[in-house]
């Protein structure tokens, strides 16, 4: 006797919008909205913690005005996305997006470190597949910056699209945002 496949669904972002309108998930629920699915994030550690902060603070100054650095706020993706990456930089300030979340990041960052291989393949295809053409992970388990550039159709990836060029860049290195080619960030700068 064969088991009936389990059906799931997927939801949209304008669903799971209303459903946080409503107030159905707790106020401490930790959860994001990938690919039409709902995630629950890791806990913060104080590396991590520690990394958001120092990654905000490189950001808001290598970018300067006309430029927002959001910590942990959503991104509306697509219709099937809303992620709250731990750091994102978006043209504009805080009062552009009264009436929506950003759409169009120009950086995101992920400080990983229980979260690296999800970071790495669910995220990371996820952001590629949205066009993010800038996505940097703060990798504290090997103490280094993954520079993510270049999306590109990927059939294998869980999304079906990946990058297809990631640089390990070590804590003597320097790394420029594309989107502020002028700026130079020490990768010491964002490591705990």
């Amino acid at each position: 006797m064969s088991t009936p496949a389990i059906r799931t669904r997927r939801w949209s972002r304008v669903e799971y919008e209303r459903l946080i309108e409503k107030g159905i998930f707790l106020p401490d629920e930790r959860l994001e909205l990938l690919a039409g699915e709902l995630v629950v994030r890791e806990p913060q550690g104080t590396p991590d913690a520690v990394g958001i902060g120092l990654a905000a603070e490189a950001l808001r100054r290598a970018f300067g005005p006309g430029w927002d650095v959001r910590v942990r706020l959503p991104v509306a993706l697509d219709d099937q996305s809303e992620p709250e990456p731990d750091v994102t930089v978006v043209p504009g300030g805080p009062r552009d997006y009264l009436a929506a979340h950003p759409s169009r990041p120009a950086l995101v960052v992920e400080v990983a470190e229980a979260s690296l291989a999800f970071d790495r393949e669910q995220k990371g295809s996820l952001y590629a597949c949205a066009g993010v053409a800038d996505y940097w992970i703060v990798n504290l388990v090997e103490g280094v910056l993954e520079v993510h550039r270049q999306p590109v159709p990927s059939p294998s990836a869980p999304v079906g699209w990946s990058y297809s060029t990631i640089q390990s860049l070590g804590l003597t290195a320097v790394v420029s945002p594309l989107a502020a080619p002028s700026a130079w960030i020490p990768v010491a700068a964002l490591l705990p």
